[in-house]
């Protein structure tokens, strides 16, 4: 089980991609990151979505925009981080799971945008959740989960000012 993940939002675009770069950071957050980086257009409202969360849910991921993937990346590798890309052409998760356990540092990478070529090649792991099309919100939901084990899904946030109390029926929140 991995000690840091940090995920990579690979071309955020503000108009196109909000929403859905939001819903990768609350993802990436909910299921164990410690960082979410996005490369792209600078959008305060996703910074202001995420620090909120960690706000009101309890500390998390934060978010911070970067400028280029390949200085990230370059920056990681020197930093002892393993690469992993989430494409579906890549290897399926089962097959890479192998590789991957026991790496402690590991940088997801997660595209928006059309991938260039680059990114593939400088990556450690090319790895699919399927091989059809899909969203790389449900493919960073499926590869946490399988990379933490299901650990990451009984969790506790320090600092939460509120929390859920789970119920068959019904929702409850309680102030914590």
């Amino acid at each position: 089980m991995p000690k840091e993940v940090i995920v990579l939002r690979y071309g955020h675009r503000h108009v196109r991609d909000y929403r859905v770069t939001s819903h990768c950071c609350l993802v990436a957050r909910a299921f164990g990151a410690d960082k979410i980086e996005i490369v792209g257009e600078q959008d305060t409202a996703i910074e202001r979505t995420v620090s909120e969360m960690n706000e009101r849910w309890g500390s998390g991921a934060r978010v911070e925009f970067v400028g280029s993937w390949n200085e990230r990346l370059a920056h990681y590798n020197k930093l002892g981080f393993t690469s992993v890309h989430l494409t579906m052409y890549g290897v399926p998760i089962q097959d890479a799971e192998k590789g991957l356990a026991g790496k402690d540092k590991l940088l997801v990478i997660i595209g928006s945008q059309k991938v260039e070529r680059e990114v593939y090649e400088k990556s450690d792991y090319n790895v699919s959740i399927t091989l059809q099309p899909h969203s790389e919100i449900a493919a960073l939901a499926v590869f946490m989960d399988r990379i933490f084990d299901g650990q990451e899904l009984s969790r506790i946030f320090p600092k939460a000012k509120i929390a859920v109390e789970p119920r068959n029926k019904g929702k409850k929140v309680r102030k914590v």
